[in-house]
């Protein structure tokens, strides 16, 4: 893989990443279109630090709001007894709860499932199959009209259980997610927010993990196309949360459907 490809996968990764087509399963047609090839070490590895850049596009438009989740539950840690009251009475105590609950389905599926999921993302037409179920959870959203309710404990945890389908390539996270989210009468703006940054401690975590690897054992791809495409990923991730938040506050998500059927219907018949 040269720079060039990196940046384009890059866009590819920060574009789709929050708009709910499914940005692994982008990463890997266009892979396989561009015919850029690495071992399979190398291909998820790639993978987890352009979501790294994404994350830090998160970093980026929801900084106020991370900056006050962290000072609210570091001012709640202080005060161990006085814990359920911070949980009553501050909602950024509760959104930390709630983040930390999406993470014990997640754990399980890639702890039993996580070797499986990842041998995936060489099969571009089990991603295209996967895109047509995408487009499905999107389609179905028209069966629920004006959500208007809270997060709760237990829709954490069933919004952690979509994000754990959502390792999946070809699963849209974010689809997957606000989808869920909206099924159980979540407010689209709330299950956008709660989408967004509850993906800071899973790819964080990963990044992490894979960074302690390399430290080991070293890339066979080099360093430079890491890093581009980590930067471009960022840019477009910016500009694409605030796409998907304007189509959340006018459209509808159903419209997304459309070109997951398409893209996945095409992708069966030519690959």
């Amino acid at each position: 893989m040269n720079w060039w490809e990196a940046a384009l996968l890059g866009l590819v990764q920060g574009l789709t990443e929050f708009l709910p087509i499914s940005s692994s399963g982008h990463l890997v047609l266009a892979k396989y279109v561009l015919g850029v090839e690495a071992a399979g070490a190398d291909n998820v590895t790639f993978e987890v630090f352009v979501h790294f850049g994404t994350v830090l596009s998160i970093l980026t438009v929801y900084g106020q709001e991370v900056r006050g989740l962290i000072g609210k539950t570091l001012l709640a840690a202080a005060a161990p007894h006085r814990l359920p009251e911070h949980y009553r009475t501050h909602e950024e105590v509760r959104m930390v709860a709630f983040i930390l609950l999406t993470l014990l389905p997640t754990g399980i599926v890639y702890l039993f499932f996580g070797d499986f999921l990842e041998a995936r993302f060489s099969d571009p037409r089990f991603v295209c199959g996967m895109l047509l179920v995408t487009g499905l959870l999107l389609l179905l959203t028209l069966l629920r009209r004006h959500p208007d309710g809270p997060v709760t404990p237990w829709k954490a945890l069933l919004i952690g259980l979509a994000q754990s389908a959502a390792m999946t390539p070809g699963i849209s996270r974010s689809g997957a997610t606000i989808c869920t989210a909206l099924y159980l009468n979540v407010t689209p703006r709330k299950a956008a927010d709660f989408s967004f940054l509850m993906l800071l401690p899973v790819v964080l975590g990963a990044t992490l993990i894979k960074g302690i690897e390399l430290f080991e054992t070293g890339l066979a791809m080099g360093w430079i196309p890491l890093v581009v495409g980590t930067l471009v990923a960022y840019g477009s991730g910016v500009a694409a949360i605030k796409l998907l938040l304007d189509v959340i506050r006018r459209g509808n998500l159903a419209y997304f459907a459309i070109y997951c059927f398409f893209a996945g219907t095409l992708g069966l018949v030519l690959i």
